[in-house]
């Protein structure tokens, strides 16, 4: 797993409309990445609509906000209409940028094991350097959380 201090690592995905996006394009601005497990799914849900309501809060510090999971451009494209969200998302099929930052492991659900994408947030900073890594974070507080460490508080 990548920690505090560490150099984020570089990665060149597609977005919802299909543009190549890098992690080196938003050099001189923190970032907010998010993993997260799959578009329209409860827990993904209330968690993109959360970073939506706040996204006015990342705007004002000039902190981009994106997400990423596995799922395809189109699911991406339908995801972000259906809930109106203002930020990038980012599809990884392949899993580049998913295992790069380690968030590919082990899950365990109802018994049964297998391999997914942990519910993690990385802040990025203005030098490409990891701030701050939240493992295992949750939907609804997430975005709200990263807002008051920005604010200067803890999260």
């Amino acid at each position: 797993m990548l920690e505090k201090g560490m150099k984020a690592p570089e990665f060149v995905l597609n977005d919802q409309n299909g543009n190549e996006v890098r992690l080196a394009d938003y050099l001189g601005r923190k970032v907010v990445l998010y993993f997260y497990p799959k578009d329209n799914t409860p827990g993904c849900t209330r968690q993109a609509c959360a970073f939506a309501q706040s996204y006015d809060g990342f705007r004002e510090k000039n902190v981009a906000v994106i997400g990423v999971s596995k799922d395809s451009t189109a699911s991406h494209v339908k995801f972000a209409q259906k809930y109106d969200l203002p930020f990038t998302l980012l599809s990884d099929p392949d899993l580049q940028a998913i295992q790069a930052y380690g968030v590919w492991q082990e899950k365990k659900l109802y018994g049964k094991v297998s391999m997914g994408v942990v519910r993690t947030t990385f802040i990025i900073d203005e030098n490409g350097m990891i701030e701050k890594v939240m493992p295992k974070v949750k939907p609804d507080t997430n975005a709200a959380e990263i807002l008051a460490y920005l604010n200067g508080g803890e999260a």
